[in-house]
């Protein structure tokens, strides 16, 4: 949900402006979902941190947690000429790539 959300909203800004000449669906519209959507990989990288590390079936949930942060790490970088607010997304991205090592590492111990 979280990656797909952005995605939509992009699609309906650009869909919207040129066939329904909706003049207020600007990109920032979809600019916030962008930076919303990390917040949401972090909730499901700490709710499920048990089922990520200790699992077989828990490292496919860990590398797409990863995988789409990398994408949105790069997105949000460039989002914060948008908004300054996009640090915090990026620097969320940075966190869980950082940190995921880090868990494997102690949950193997």
């Amino acid at each position: 949900m979280f990656t797909v959300l952005p995605v939509l909203c992009f699609a309906f800004t650009d869909l919207g402006i040129k066939y329904g000449d909706m003049d207020w669906l600007t990109r920032g519209y979809a600019a916030w979902p962008l930076m919303l959507a990390p917040v949401g990989f972090l909730i499901v990288f700490i709710r499920y941190r048990e089922l990520t590390f200790n699992s077989p079936r828990g490292t496919y949930l860990n590398q797409t947690i990863r995988a789409v942060c990398c994408l949105f790490l790069f997105l949000n970088a460039i989002a914060i000429f948008y908004s300054g607010l996009a640090v915090i997304s990026v620097l969320i991205c940075l966190s869980i790539l950082v940190s995921g090592p880090i868990l494997k590492k102690r949950a193997a111990a």
